[in-house]
């Protein structure tokens, strides 16, 4: 295998790909990225099992060839190599190192056999459709800071997508929660997506494709069955492991009874949130909010800094105090982009609804604490 490639290019594939490999492995391989140069492309793949990532980028191929080398090493030579210069790999006769040379830099890296690269058995993944990038970004932002990182709760470690009806429309639905706190995004259904299962989408991979898309081309082709799934698009194919278990019916999670709403300016409720929620004590984060008509006003407290307290005007002429962990709350204000937020509530032991005046698609439910 030999070839010559603009340092940039490889750098932004290198990006991608090495960011899936663990930084400690028990299997020496899947440290590695894998390489194959051929018909002027150079295909890049890495994979720790659960998530694969193949990336290919246009290159100079004299001699085709395949090798593996250590992911996190390559991309750090690449990443300091230098601007505008053009990379030449050559992988020697006995297959067992690649040469490396930028300018007067050179670099020798052990490989490890191509046989001995995994590959995620991607079987048939029966449903198929589209999504615009955009949507695919708007859907993983909305929700994801509501997954849960709880390693006995693993069917939370991710975002359950499925087809869903709201208001006698067909929408495809995104829900993540981590028990005290829930998101729901929800899109018009794509045509092809009526029949997909329900899935839920790991966290890591969540975080990758959301890293991938984001400066993606206008359509996202994602393809499941009910054990996995792929994003295809641009140059780049990721396939991923889904999350073997059931989620359980959020929807009972979401209050219907709260007869009493709140209309706050959200940048400005944020702002205050994040002010009186310095004082707040570390392990709980608890905010006290107490509605008196027009007036809202936010207080903390802690034993060790002191205390807090912040006024401000809203509309609504409900009477009720009630707590909240002051970042979720923050987690929440902060995805709402409109000019307007509402909160439903009920008392002070029951979950607030939580939406943006503007935006319909999004959903937000927050637990209460005791204050």
């Amino acid at each position: 295998m030999k070839l010559s490639i603009e340092r940039a290019a490889l750098l932004r594939s290198l990006n991608h790909v090495q960011s899936v490999v663990e930084r400690r492995n028990t299997i020496p391989i899947l440290s590695n990225v894998l390489m194959k140069a051929e018909d002027g492309v150079l295909s890049l793949c890495s994979t720790d099992m659960d998530l694969e990532i193949n990336e290919s980028v246009a290159a100079n191929v004299s001699e085709p060839g395949a090798t593996t080398a250590p992911a996190h090493t390559f991309h750090d030579i690449v990443r300091k190599l230098p601007g505008d210069s053009d990379v030449e790999i050559e992988l020697k006769p006995d297959g067992t190192q690649i040469i490396v040379k930028s300018g007067r830099s050179q670099f020798k890296l052990s490989c490890l056999p191509v046989a001995d690269f995994p590959e995620i058995s991607t079987g048939d993944l029966p449903n198929n459709f589209s999504i615009p990038a955009t949507d695919l970004r708007a859907l993983i932002d909305r929700t994801k800071f509501a997954m849960s990182t709880e390693e006995t709760r693993y069917y939370l470690n991710g975002i359950y997508l499925h087809a869903a009806e709201s208001n006698g429309v067909n929408v495809l639905r995104a829900v993540a929660t981590d028990g005290h706190r829930l998101a729901r995004f929800e899109m018009p259904l794509p045509e092809s997506a009526t029949d997909m299962p329900g899935i839920i989408i790991p966290r890591k991979t969540i975080l990758e494709i959301r890293k991938l898309i984001e400066d993606a081309a206008d359509q996202i082709n994602i393809s499941l069955s009910e054990g996995k799934i792929r994003f295809a698009f641009d140059h780049i194919v990721l396939t991923s492991k889904l999350i073997d278990g059931t989620f359980p019916d959020y929807g009972r999670v979401i209050p219907e009874g709260n007869d009493k709403i709140v209309e706050v300016d959200p940048k400005a409720f944020s702002s205050a949130i994040d002010r009186v929620s310095t004082i707040s004590d570390e392990k709980s984060r608890a905010l006290k909010i107490t509605l008196n008509g027009k007036q809202m006003t936010l207080s903390a407290n802690s034993p060790e800094s002191g205390s807090a307290t912040e006024e401000m005007e809203v509309n609504g002429d409900s009477t009720i105090e009630i707590g909240f962990n002051a970042k979720y709350l923050l987690d929440i204000t902060s995805q709402i982009e409109g000019e307007g937020c509402r909160m439903t509530l009920a008392d002070s032991g029951s979950p607030t609804i939580i939406q943006d005046n503007s935006d319909t698609s999004s959903l937000y439910v927050l637990m209460p604490l005791r204050v």
